[in-house]
């Protein structure tokens, strides 16, 4: 029986299961998958969770937050007795130029809260439910009972009020669709670059919000017709509804674009007047992600087959026009990663940063090259980038938000992967805790 003590068990364990992990990768990516062996399994020391938790807490307890990563470091696997009752989605997150932190807990579906972390200090937001930022990083949009409200900087000078959509924009003729009785609840709210518009993603429909209405996106006439007249037929008593799944869009950062999908077809982009430009065909089954490259020239779209996908690269030139089917392989279009479901991403130079559903974040070059890996466990919830691009903070499912120093040319000993981050704290927002955990 070893006679360390739970701190020093636990450090052991965590830091040798992250150096034989990254080893195996090494050696796999130096000499081929087939000679790297079997992928080391870590130990089980569930039984140290009691001692860990009473020094997380205890490193909390006081004025100024202690850093305890070094005697115990941050690990996922050991965690997971926990995540059940303790776990919960952090949607969304964005870094202030100030350096500080905004956060939404809960899935967008939940009765969620916002919270604005500064150093040591997390307060919650009163009366905001969902937020969103434009893609130059300028303009608000925060969700009001009266509308979405965009705002010049974080709930500074309000520049647009546009009232929530009533559900029945874009209702093909002939069909009678019910007013919506409560606003669609967002996935996204991403104000336009100018800040006169919202694109509002929901499972009620995504929208573009001005201040005269809302203009229908998704789904199109055309899909709406063909499923409202399969109810009709099949389910003559059901009232007619819209419902999506996996809805996800992106805006790209001189508005003239937006780039949409959802669960059921392809993906979409259209142009500033809102007109349908290209309908791209999906390299996996199901559309589920959208993003720009930070000079503009790719968009990168991922689609999922349970918790893997495939992500492709479509030169902005050759959008308009195209009319490609499932797998098509088209002029301009290359494949930026195999292999990852995609729940958030971010683009610095001439590189994405994508957060897949295994908890890491893997950064591809333009071309589809694997640059590096990070790991943080769970599913990736939300991920922004710091304006000079050398912050990185990443959320998940399992209640963390890691903070990390890109390029740093060092990483936490404990830390999995290979791209020489250092991540400088992981937050731990769980729903068991009376308080926020900085480790």
């Amino acid at each position: 029986m070893s006679t360390d003590s739970p701190q020093e068990r636990w450090r052991s364990l965590t830091l040798g299961h992250a150096e034989d992990i990254n080893a195996y990768v090494a050696k796999g990516l130096a000499e081929g998958w087939d000679r790297a062996g079997k992928e080391p399994v870590a130990a089980s020391y569930e039984d140290l969770l009691p001692a860990f938790l009473t020094a997380l807490r205890a490193a909390n307890g006081q004025l100024q937050r202690k850093d305890i990563k070094a005697e115990w470091p941050p690990a996922y696997g050991p965690l997971h007795p926990l995540l059940e009752s303790n776990g919960q989605n952090i949607s969304t997150l964005y870094l202030l130029p100030d350096g500080s932190l905004l956060a939404r807990i809960g899935a967008p579906y939940e009765a969620g809260r916002i919270v604005h972390i500064r150093g040591d200090v997390v307060t919650h937001v009163e009366g905001v439910q969902h937020i969103g930022r434009c893609p130059r990083r300028r303009y608000f949009a925060v969700g009001r009972e009266q509308g979405v409200e965009v705002t010049d900087g974080w709930l500074g000078e309000r520049v647009a009020l546009c009232p929530w959509p009533l559900g029945t924009e874009g209702v093909p003729e002939g069909f009678a669709v019910t007013q919506l009785e409560k606003p669609p609840v967002p996935t996204q709210l991403l104000p336009f670059p100018d800040g006169t518009r919202v694109l509002l993603v929901s499972s009620d429909g995504i929208f573009v919000l001005r201040d005269d209405g809302a203009v229908r996106l998704l789904p199109t006439q055309k899909e709406m017709r063909e499923h409202f007249s399969w109810l009709m037929e099949e389910c003559p008593e059901d009232d007619l509804a819209v419902g999506l799944s996996m809805e996800h869009g992106a805006i790209s950062a001189d508005g003239s674009l937006i780039a949409v999908g959802a669960q059921d077809g392809r993906h979409r982009v259209f142009n500033a007047a809102l007109q349908c430009i290209a309908e791209i065909g999906p390299h996996g089954e199901y559309p589920h992600y959208a993003a720009f490259s930070a000079d503009q020239q790719v968009l990168a779209l991922n689609a999922c087959h349970f918790y893997n996908g495939t992500t492709i690269g479509i030169d902005i030139e050759k959008i308009p026009g195209l009319d490609s089917d499932f797998y098509d392989e088209v002029e301009g279009l290359k494949i930026l990663e195999k292999g990852a479901r995609v729940y958030a991403a971010v683009a610095r130079n001439n590189e994405f940063i994508f957060g897949d559903a295994y908890g890491y974040l893997r950064a591809t070059d333009l071309a589809g090259n694997c640059r590096w890996q990070h790991y943080i466990g769970s599913t990736v919830g939300a991920m922004d980038l710091s304006d000079d691009g050398k912050t990185l903070v990443a959320s998940t499912c399992a209640g963390f938000i890691s903070i990390i120093d890109l390029d740093a040319g060092r990483q936490q000993p404990y830390q999995i992967g290979n791209g020489g981050h250092f991540e400088r704290r992981r937050w731990v927002f769980w729903k068991g805790e009376s308080s926020p955990l900085a480790w």
